[in-house]
């Protein structure tokens, strides 16, 4: 191949890390045939709960499954107020729908893109049961000071890890900062189970009230309890996320990695912000999301006639999507996530990638910002 043509090859915005360790550990429980709900997700739970630090790990099937079945198990419900961000993938606040309850959107700090605690109390009302705070891109949301707001005002809080394995906040990982949370399984994220979820706690009744909820409201075989769902997580997926588990911190140091020579490359180039870590925690990348000030549309294009993978995480925010729109959202006032949806723009940060991607990336960003 000639080399004018290899530099051509596109990188991938995401490259999930499979090996020969999920390999193994798939063909395992297919030989054991015990394939739904068993003893690989036993393992899993406990697993998950000991490298996140709490003592309870439930897993489902989704990580949308897992907001579903907090609120539910916190009894949040019809006529309730869930105080969110609208800067966000779509299910944090369908989360809310999904139980009766009514998001309410509270606009974004502008550097780490996650719900602003300083304009929360101002949304709080009579009707608010909780607040459901995102950690987004891999950094967490301000959890503590969500955290003193919502003792104070005798609120639920909910955070939102889907995007934050093994992020922490001063010593302690995201999904273990004193409230319930959730995380996701999915493909592209830090690490993966194909599909799932999982939800944190280190209370005893919730963590029982999700694992009811989850398997058809069932606390014993046969025994139904309550109205529940088929939220399960297979053996085959807790076999990948047990396989999974053993290296992501290892994956997360070269996303932390990469995105140092990410930030060292584009420094002080105009027109582009890099993302910031605020001081006493730790970013684990799971999207390298910069500011593009003009044209970002071009801005892509022109990443892409270099092969150059990227991808706007997200255009549009919760409360101008049709549904919520419909729902009477639109006219919401949150300035700041309107504006980093018009210019966020996500570089390839994962660990496939090599000192030349990484050179390629900066060389790219470089044109596309001189020419834009």
């Amino acid at each position: 191949m000639k080399p004018e043509l290899e530099t051509l090859k596109t990188i991938s915005i995401a490259a999930p890390q499979i090996g020969d360790e999920e390999r193994r550990a798939v063909m395992a429980v297919l030989d054991s045939g015990h394939l739904a709900q068993g003893p690989e997700v036993d393992a899993f739970e406990h697993e998950f709960a000991g490298w996140c630090g709490v003592k309870h790990a439930v897993a489902v099937n989704s990580g949308t499954a897992a907001l579903h079945l907090l609120m539910l198990a916190h009894g949040i419900g019809e006529g309730d107020e869930v105080i969110t961000t609208p800067f966000t993938f779509v299910a944090s606040a369908n989360a809310a729908l999904f139980v009766g309850a009514r998001p309410v959107f509270v606009d974004i700090e502008p550097v780490t893109y996650a719900l602003d605690p300083t304009r929360v109390e101002a949304a709080i009302s009579p009707r608010t049961r909780a607040i459901l705070g995102v950690d987004l891109y891999g950094h967490a949301a301000a959890i503590p000071e969500l955290h003193d707001i919502a003792t104070r005002h005798g609120l639920v809080l909910i955070e939102d890890a889907c995007q934050a394995h093994g992020a922490l906040v001063g010593n302690r990982k995201a999904g273990a900062l004193g409230v319930d949370a959730t995380f996701s399984f999915y493909p592209t994220k830090n690490m993966t189970t194909a599909e799932g979820g999982m939800v944190t706690t280190d209370d005893d009744g919730i963590a029982e009230r999700v694992a009811m909820l989850r398997q058809h409201g069932a606390s014993h075989r046969y025994m139904h309890d309550v109205l529940g769902f088929n939220f399960r997580l297979t053996d085959i997926a807790a076999a990948i996320g047990r396989a999974q588990l053993a290296k992501v911190d290892r994956l997360n140091e070269r996303r932390r990695r990469n995105a140092s020579v990410l930030d060292e490359g584009l420094a002080g180039l105009e027109g582009v912000v890099t993302p910031t870590e605020r001081r006493g925690y730790r970013h684990v990348y799971h999207q390298y999301t910069v500011r593009v000030a003009r044209d970002r549309d071009r801005f892509q294009q022109r990443l892409a006639e270099a092969g150059i993978g990227t991808a706007v995480h997200y255009p549009t925010p919760v409360h101008r999507q049709p549904l919520y729109v419909g729902l009477g959202y639109g006219d919401a006032k949150v300035p700041i996530a309107e504006a980093a949806a018009a210019q966020v723009l996500s570089l390839p940060v994962h660990p496939a990638l090599s000192d030349s991607d990484l050179d390629r990336i900066v060389e790219a960003v470089r044109k596309a910002a001189a020419t834009a």
